[in-house]
């Protein structure tokens, strides 16, 4: 089955995307909670996974990490080109893309963290879930953390499926929270920005 966000007609893509959060700051408000969550984590390399029209990877660039943002969507990696054409951007499928080693060909680059915001994993194709979070374990380093928030609304993916995939990929669940300004998150929470760990020892 086709990608969900590639299929729905109805959403703002490239420069529309990123309007919605130009207006946000313009109003004040902090459009880098992702970014900031994840660089608390200690991280120095991250991957963003669905990484849209690069905001959370150019931000987490800014503060001194190094990044890969990858994306199925040509337009919204268009829009990042254009923002940050020093940042390497990777067109691919989640559940099939291999990222190599800038400074050894052949080798499988491995990040400290890899992030999933703006509800990632409820856009992808129905069913491939599991073989995304798969895949993107296999580039986690040892100890490294898998972050990815999205809403919790039925008909869509719940915590369970998502902790089932963790499971089945050799992760485990280090925190939980509602927001990415870590508020506390209750079995009623709509949203759920969850951190699964690579074993650092296998």
């Amino acid at each position: 089955m086709q990608n969900r966000w590639l299929g729905a007609a109805d959403v703002p893509r490239g420069a529309d995307y990123d309007a919605r959060f130009t207006a946000l700051a313009q109003d004040g408000q902090d459009v880098h909670g992702e970014a900031s969550f994840v660089a608390a984590l200690g991280v120095t390399s991250v991957l963003d996974a669905g990484c849209g029209t690069g905001r959370v990877a150019i931000e987490l660039a800014r503060r001194g990490c190094d990044v890969v943002g990858v994306d199925l969507d040509t337009a919204m990696l268009n829009a990042a080109r254009q923002k940050a054409p020093h940042l390497p951007w990777q067109e691919s499928d989640l559940a099939t893309m291999t990222l190599s080693h800038p400074h050894t060909p052949g080798q499988r680059r491995l990040f400290d963290a890899i992030v999933m915001a703006g509800n990632v994993m409820i856009f992808l194709a129905p069913g491939s879930e599991a073989t995304v979070v798969a895949n993107l374990a296999h580039h986690l380093a040892p100890g490294g953390a898998l972050v990815a928030g999205f809403q919790l609304r039925p008909p869509g993916l719940t915590l369970a499926q998502y902790d089932a995939c963790t499971a089945q990929a050799g992760l485990q669940l280090a925190e939980r929270w509602a927001t990415w300004d870590r508020q506390i998150w209750y079995l009623t929470s709509d949203y759920a920005v969850s951190v699964h760990r690579r074993p650092a020892t296998v």
